[in-house]
């Protein structure tokens, strides 16, 4: 049996690659095949071409690499039609999956989405494609299930992948206990994992580290770099600024942990600040015309997925175009000088982590496709009825 597995962004290779394990655990002798990155091809993907390489956001950058993505469109169409996969797992990344998925359904592989997009968010009149060319998307988000199903997509709520890495992270105490024994307290800089993130965000982050360090002398900074090439730029933007800080690449987590505050770029990592139950303030800077557009297409209250999950903003957000770094550091500087008020986010992201922070999605993720796969007759008939399948041990 073959499964076709693309991912195109690092936290997607992520979760395809857990996901890629728990189905050769439940499924001896599966081959898995696909577009992705360095940890799919550890977990035993066999890749046709390393897609998390492409990883871009804006439309420019998209032209700019549009020859490249045409060309994967035609590798993938004739592994469909030469391969014939049993089925076609997707994680998030739309508009280059959108013609994967039409692609696989045209030669009636069922297609499935793991982690979906976000189209609740903004343009939620993409659901349309979603509707027509995937078999099932399994949800991550309690309030997504809902969404997808009263849109008329046939849905399944796993959970976030993300809590199954967390709940696995092993923290390396050399490095916290060389950090700890240094004086000053430690906010913690998390740019992104895209290049364009940290060229966009980390010059703003960098100007509130000034203020924050003007007003608490004996502040420190740890900068998480999630490869070299970023964590040189953030270097290069550091030069010269006077700050104590460091840069560390493959630290994320052990910097969360370190921190009394963070500032983040809007993301998946979030959800690990919530598990580490971090005040953070959120941020994401775009340029003038991506943020009026933005802000034309926005569908939702809130970016940050903890405040998405709370239905309240616990993190202060700033979806931004200009510099905001005054307001940024303002709410820093608050959690440093009143830890009254610092203690009373804490204890509401415990609250949130309670119930929200549940792991073994990949697991009930891996249980339902193999069920699909099993499943006699196909389930193309209950596909188009649009209905939700509800899972042990999960909600919805």
């Amino acid at each position: 049996m073959r499964i076709f597995l693309s991912a195109g962004e690092p936290s997607g290779d992520l979760h395809a690659a857990n996901l890629a394990a728990a189905l050769a655990e439940r499924l001896p002798g599966i081959e898995l095949v696909g577009f992705g990155g360095e940890r799919m091809t550890a977990a035993g993907v066999r890749l046709l071409y390393p897609l998390t390489d492409l990883a871009v956001m804006w439309f420019g950058r998209v032209i700019l690499n549009l020859h490249k993505f045409l060309h994967l469109g035609a590798v993938a169409e004739s592994y469909f039609r030469t391969q014939r996969p049993a089925a076609v797992v997707l994680v998030d990344y739309p508009g280059f999956h959108w013609h994967v998925a039409q692609r696989a359904h045209r030669y009636g592989i069922p297609v499935y989405y793991f982690v979906p997009p976000q189209l609740w968010g903004w343009a939620g009149w993409r659901v349309k494609r979603v509707r027509k060319h995937f078999r099932a998307v399994l949800t991550a988000l309690p309030f997504e299930e809902k969404w997808y199903a009263d849109r008329g997509v046939r849905t399944h709520y796993v959970g976030h992948p993300y809590f199954d890495e967390i709940a696995k992270q092993q923290l390396d105490p050399a490095f916290l206990a060389d950090q700890r024994a240094k004086p000053g307290e430690i906010i913690a800089l998390l740019p992104g994992s895209r290049t364009q993130e940290v060229a966009n965000n980390f010059p703003m982050m960098v100007a509130a580290a000034k203020r924050i360090a003007a007003a608490r002398p004996g502040v420190r900074f740890l900068v998480a770099s999630f490869k070299e090439k970023q964590a040189a730029t953030a270097r290069g933007m550091l030069a010269g600024s006077g700050l104590n800080a460091e840069v560390h690449v493959g630290r994320t987590p052990e910097i969360i942990e370190l921190g009394t505050a963070c500032i983040a770029v809007s993301g998946s990592v979030g959800l690990e600040l919530l598990c580490r139950v971090k005040p953070t303030v959120v941020v994401y800077k775009v340029g003038r015309v991506l943020h009026a557009v933005g802000r034309q297409l926005a569908t939702c209250q809130y970016m940050s997925l903890v405040n998405l999950l709370a239905d309240e903003p616990i993190f202060p957000e700033f979806p931004v175009c200009t510099d905001e770094s005054a307001a940024v550091a303002g709410h820093v500087l608050e959690w440093l000088t009143d830890p009254a008020e610092r203690e009373r986010v804490v204890e509401r992201l415990r609250a949130l982590r309670a119930t929200a922070a549940v792991p073994g999605a990949v697991g009930r993720a891996a249980d339902f496709l193999v069920s699909e796969l099993s499943a006699v007759p196909p389930l193309a008939r209950r596909a188009s009825e649009g209905c939700r399948l509800p899972l042990a041990g999960a909600s919805g």
